[in-house]
């Protein structure tokens, strides 16, 4: 699915706590007017952070997107990039709030931008993030109010 994205993974750290993709212009995404397709943009942003924090945090947690929203600053009439990373602070952090509250709302922001860090699209993501017994009994809940 994420080839159709027409994004390419070119760079990943061991530890997945960064992630870079380049999104080539091509025959395949450039709309009328000549720039990506801002589906594509989105698209090929869409799964990574929360790709990156299942892996992350591992089997004990359940994480969603929850939310996205793409701003759109300007047409992307050659390649681009995004850059996804998590600090291990921030790792730590997640995994203490989701701890003390048994789940939390993350948001993230990515830029699209050239080789020249110029900005082309904004994507703010929020990834839900819980204790995987917290959502088990979250949904139990849920399911018998049915």
């Amino acid at each position: 699915m994420y080839r159709r994205s027409t994004g390419k993974i070119i760079e990943v750290s061991e530890d997945l706590m960064y992630v870079k993709i380049k999104i080539p212009l091509s025959i395949k995404n450039k709309n009328y007017v000549g720039s990506i397709f801002g589906g594509s943009l989105f698209s090929a942003t869409d799964p990574i952070y929360m790709i990156q924090l299942m892996h992350i945090l591992g089997d004990h947690y359940i994480v969603w997107d929850k939310d996205a929203t793409i701003k759109y600053k300007r047409p992307a009439k050659e390649n681009v990039y995004a850059e996804f990373s998590f600090s291990s602070e921030e790792i730590e952090t997640i995994k203490a709030q989701v701890a003390k509250k048994g789940e939390l709302n993350l948001i993230k922001t990515a830029h699209i931008v050239n080789k020249e860090r110029v900005v082309f699209a904004e994507v703010i993501k929020t990834i839900y993030v819980a204790d995987k017994p917290f959502y088990k009994k979250k949904r139990s809940l849920k399911t018998n109010q049915k």
